[in-house]
């Protein structure tokens, strides 16, 4: 048999997309490198060159997503046809999990023994977006429709908050406390940036919204709601 010579980069995305099938199947505590050799017939040495153990093979599917949100971002921020209102609209619409594959990789992550997966990829993401978010918080304050002049630690603030307050796999709140949760979020987020009061009320509408809600379109509406 013909050995098939793969490059590098998409010799390790195969293992990763087989890794992650599995994760989703059988669970990853459940998977076991010996399942990923057999998915995609490969020599253990061949997935030990690629990766040290099951658990950085975790870690790379979900540095996988959490820069595809990054990269997201960083073109929705660097678009000089948005405002800053549908800029943060539409950076955070990037990140909400959908009914598929990242939301599929969260539900793995609520499983207690994923714990410490969990809190990383929290971290991960708090650390990844926090530059991008403050570039937006700058233009903001640069056009006078916010008031802060620690536009990088309120933007780590903000994050941690909401990551791991709306967060189900750590919180399990009432559909009230949610929702009173979410308008004192709001709230603050606005005292915090010195925005407008109101200026943030789209946010309550997005964290309740649909993934599918997430176009051009509808971010253009709430960002121009957002400026009013």
């Amino acid at each position: 048999m013909t050995r098939i010579l793969k490059e590098p980069e998409e010799r390790r995305n195969e293992i990763l997309d087989a890794a992650e099938q599995l994760f989703f199947t059988k669970g990853y505590a459940k998977t076991t490198v010996n399942d990923i050799l057999q998915a995609i017939g490969i020599a253990k040495g061949t997935f030990y060159y690629y990766f040290k153990s099951k658990e950085e093979v975790m870690d790379a599917v979900v540095m996988r997503y959490i820069d595809a949100g990054v990269e997201a971002a960083k073109r929705i921020a660097s678009n000089n046809g948005l405002s800053v209102h549908e800029k943060l609209f539409q950076i955070i619409m990037a990140q909400k999990p959908d009914t598929g594959r990242k939301g599929r990789l969260i539900e793995q992550f609520h499983q207690p023994e994923n714990a410490q997966i969990h809190q990383s990829s929290l971290a991960l993401t708090i650390h990844k977006l926090t530059p991008v978010l403050t570039e937006v918080i700058e233009q903001g304050i640069k056009e006078k429709l916010f008031r802060n002049p620690y536009p990088k630690e309120s933007m780590e603030i903000l994050l941690a908050a909401s990551q791991f307050l709306f967060d189900e796999g750590i919180f399990s709140w009432e559909s009230e406390e949610y929702a009173r949760k979410i308008e004192a979020f709001i709230y603050n987020m606005e005292m915090m940036l010195g925005a407008e009061k109101g200026s943030f009320a789209y946010v309550s509408r997005l964290i309740q919204t649909q993934p599918e809600l997430a176009d051009s379109d509808g971010g253009k509406e709430a960002g121009r709601e957002g400026e009013q």
